[in-house]
């Protein structure tokens, strides 16, 4: 920032404390303090300076998108596997209400990709590799319960789709699901009132539409092929075919084993491009609950086995196969296991109505299966045939699930109602992920994903430096005896810190107050931010006042700049006094009822606002119940005189009604002859601490509403109610700056205390004498011990020197030999 950034952009303070024109400083997140003058009580000098109109824009600067209105379809990439594991990412489709397609990287939780597919909602996706997919969807029926069915191919990385069903499509019964084979070779579209269909993907081909066949409920492909035997046969011919052309039999030479060992190694990575299409296989079911078993080679597809439906199972509405186990669910909620290898099956009733999907965890051996029911989930494990765990709406969850799929062998993701999507473990309970196995864009300031003592660590050396009157964000140039490891993550900590606060910590005018409050919003430490925040206030303002000569300067400066207002009672007397004005005011425009315009006419007289408080007493209608007490308070506010018998006869009416429960009545009569101080000591007494402060900020001297405030402070400091942290920032703003460091070191906070008494000292707060002197002795002393333990040396030397006669031993111990200092 320089003298020629725009006023309406120059913050009158940065870290609490009022900076130049030329000074380095960094916009805080507050509006109030972004803007000039704003919270700035004297705003004549604000308006007169900057004449033209000032007009408020919010620019954006960036945009995260989030997740529309649901319902969603998702659907996980094909599995990592050992072959993929160079270009595998783990990414997330999820199909929309708006149909477009959404994809995200689930190890970062940002948004990867997102296309506009379709016109209408999204009902399914099917991946055909890790960088293509199909996804349907289908427009809202018309009057003959036809629809517009739209089967897009889609490439992810230039975002192209093509109608993977050409011309197809219009004034057709519903698809119900699209099934990919287990080669990712054949697709199988199912429709809601017509026979489904089996295309080619590579060659976005219809093989064959199951006109004979009823229409399928179900439809599941094997993870059984023969394409290990086709390419043994193929890679045996073009061996045979090698060994002809190279040399005849007796002649058997080195060439052609190099050759053959060529043919192998270009036959295996190979995979699919040689057009090889292996037999699959696949199962669907009929309304009538039989299993047909087809096969699909080539453009054939090959009637194989029926199997006649199974009596105890209802309409099956989802199939499942891995390896030697094939699993139905049905509308009746059961769950039949078939084991092929040893011929049996067992039917397992859940209870839980219609089964909407089943899906097997990917892995090899890996025999988890997922169901999805009207009401939640289950986790089975089909080798012993029972539950692993289980979700119910209504039950452990406020949500509805819409959607479920593995995201690994071992998580699964859902998408509910309620627009989220949950990632969980097995168990399905609510889980938090961890940020250390999060894959981040870019370097992220989190100093918590340290170990602790990696974390105080580091601020440690962000707080006290300049170690030799030397900045430094390199954690390599200090003497720090930590693990490579350790060291390289503190670095890359430091090294995400943005330019601008790098700029302010290398910065030699950037003040100790102000480096101690940016470390502690750097930590989002709220105990500290607090404490530095009144603290860095409160030493400017006592700085300013002994430099001022007259007393309204000081006065016009404190309202220049104020402390913020959300301090409340911490704020100066004459600001907050003020703003209470100003607050009963706004509620007083406000008002609407009676009791509503008591309570204005209450605490204006507390503030002492007679005139209007008699205003509103006399507003009460004659109707209301209230209005001859009332009537009768306007008379005595306007009556009441400062004469001896008069104010005897109202101090006593007073201290009678708060004697018999009428606190707040009393207080008012107080406040009326000016006894004030009184009132404050009696809602003392009944433990209105908090009333007693606002009515001493309001109504009293500055050195009696000391005295209230430092009984408020003894009262938190006692061991039934022990909040010195609270009493601390009190003391604060009576500038009691002394009492804070004592109350520092005796919390054992040696560190701040050490901090705090060393800026006390610059800004002139403490007299220098020898009980001074001892206190910051003590605090240097400890807060060396504390950096010592860290592996600070640079910063224990520091405060050791600064410990005086106390400090040399130590001293002398810092500057052995570093073997000395590990054997001990």
């Amino acid at each position: 920032s320089s003298s020629s950034a725009s006023p309406l952009y120059s913050p009158v303070s940065f870290c609490g404390i009022p900076v130049g024109a030329f000074q380095n400083k960094l916009p805080e997140l507050s509006l109030d303090n972004m803007i000039a003058g704003q919270g700035a009580s004297a705003g004549e000098e604000f308006r007169n300076s900057f004449v033209q109109e000032v007009h408020l824009k919010f620019l954006l600067t960036g945009l995260l998108s989030g997740l529309p209105l649901p319902p969603f379809a998702i659907r996980m990439c094909p599995p990592l596997t050992t072959k993929n594991i160079k270009q595998y990412e783990p990414i997330l489709a999820v199909g929309t209400s708006n149909g477009s397609v959404l994809v995200f990287h689930l190890t970062s939780g940002l948004l990867h990709k997102e296309l506009s597919i379709h016109s209408c909602e999204v009902k399914g996706i099917e991946w055909i590799s890790l960088t293509g997919f199909i996804s349907f969807a289908t427009s809202t029926p018309n009057n003959l319960g036809l629809v517009r069915n739209e089967l897009q191919l889609v490439d992810l990385p230039t975002g192209r789709s093509i109608a993977f069903r050409g011309e197809r499509g219009n004034d057709e019964p519903a698809i119900e699901m699209i099934k990919v084979s287990h080669l990712k070779q054949y697709l199988a579209v199912v429709f809601k009132d017509k026979p489904l269909e089996i295309w080619d993907v590579r060659t976005c081909t219809l093989l064959r539409e199951m006109s004979k066949f009823p229409i399928a409920t179900a439809l599941e492909w094997s993870p059984s092929h023969n394409l290990k035997s086709l390419r043994k046969k193929q890679l045996a011919a073009r061996e045979a075919m090698a060994r002809q052309t190279v040399a005849p039999d007796t002649e058997v030479s080195s060439v052609e084993s190099s050759v053959i060992s060529l043919l192998q190694e270009a036959e295996s990575k190979s995979e699919l491009s040689q057009n090889i299409s292996a037999r699959e296989h696949f199962v669907f079911t009929g309304a009538d609950g039989q299993v047909y078993h087809l096969t699909v080679e080539g453009n054939s597809v090959k009637d194989s086995a029926r199997i006649p439906p199974d009596g105890s199972m209802g309409s099956i509405t989802c199939i499942a196969w891995k390896g030697d186990i094939l699993v139905l669910g049905d509308v009746d909620g059961n769950l039949n296991f078939w084991d092929l290898k040893a011929r049996v099956s067992r039917g397992i009733p859940t209870h839980r109505s219609w089964v909407k999907k089943i899906r097997f965890a990917p892995g090899k051996g890996n025999q988890k299966l997922l169901a999805m029911y009207n009401d939640g989930a289950e986790i089975w494990d089909s080798k012993e045939v029972q539950m692993v765990s289980s979700l119910r709406s209504g039950r452990n969850v406020n949500f509805r699930i819409l959607d479920v799929d593995w995201c690994t062998s071992d998580k699964v993701v859902l998408a509910s109602d309620d627009g989220c999507i949950r990632v969980l473990d097995l168990s399905m309970k609510p889980s938090c992920f961890r940020m250390d196995e999060q894959d981040l864009i870019e370097p992220v300031w989190c100093p918590y994903l340290l170990v602790p003592r990696a974390s105080l660590g580091l601020k440690a050396f962000l707080l006290h430096q300049p170690w030799d009157e030397k900045y430094s964000l390199d954690i390599m140039d200090i003497d720090y005896p930590e693990n490579e490891n350790i060291k390289n993550l503190l670095q890359e900590q430091l090294n995400s810190l943005s330019n601008d606060i790098k700029k302010l910590l290398l910065d030699p005018d950037f003040t100790l107050l102000q480096r101690c409050l940016l470390v502690s919003r750097l930590y989002g430490d709220e105990s500290e931010l607090h404490f530095w925040t009144i603290a860095a206030h409160y030493l400017h303002s006592l700085c300013q006042e002994k430099a001022a000569k007259a007393g309204t300067a000081v006065l016009q400066e404190q309202l220049v700049n104020p402390l913020d207002i959300c301090y409340d009672i911490l704020c100066e007397n004459s600001y907050f006094q003020k703003f209470q004005l100003e607050r009963v005011n706004l509620q007083e425009v406000k008002r609407s009822t009676y009791d509503h315009t008591r309570k204005c006419a209450d605490q204006l007289l507390l503030l002492g606002q007679t005139d209007r408080a008699v205003q509103l007493l006399l507003e009460t209608s004659s109707e209301n119940a209230h209005y001859y007490c009332d009537s009768l308070k306007a008379c005595l506010v306007t009556t009441v005189t400062s004469s001896g018998p008069s104010q005897s006869t109202i101090k006593l009416v007073a201290t009678n009604m708060i004697a018999n429960g009428k606190l707040a009545e009393g207080v008012q009569l107080l406040c009326l002859i000016d006894k004030a101080a009184d009132a404050c000591r009696y809602l003392q007494t009944y433990g209105e601490w908090n009333r007693a402060a606002w009515l001493a900020k309001v109504r009293l001297s500055s050195e009696e509403c000391a005295d209230v405030l430092r009984r408020w402070v003894d009262h938190l400091c006692s061991p039934q109610v022990n909040q010195k942290s609270k009493a601390i920032l009190v003391l604060l703003s009576l500038g009691c700056f002394t009492k804070v460091a004592e109350m520092l070191h005796s919390m054992r906070y040696f560190d701040r205390a050490a901090l705090f008494v060393e800026a006390c000292l610059k800004y002139g707060a403490f007299e220098v004498n020898d009980d001074t002197n001892i206190l910051f002795l003590k605090s240097s002393l400890l807060a060396k011990i504390s950096l010592k333990l860290l592996g600070f040396k640079e910063g224990a030397v520091l405060f050791a020197s600064k410990a005086g006669e106390t400090g040399k031993e130590l001293l002398s111990e810092l500057k052995q030999p570093k073997e000395e200092v590990t054997q001990e």
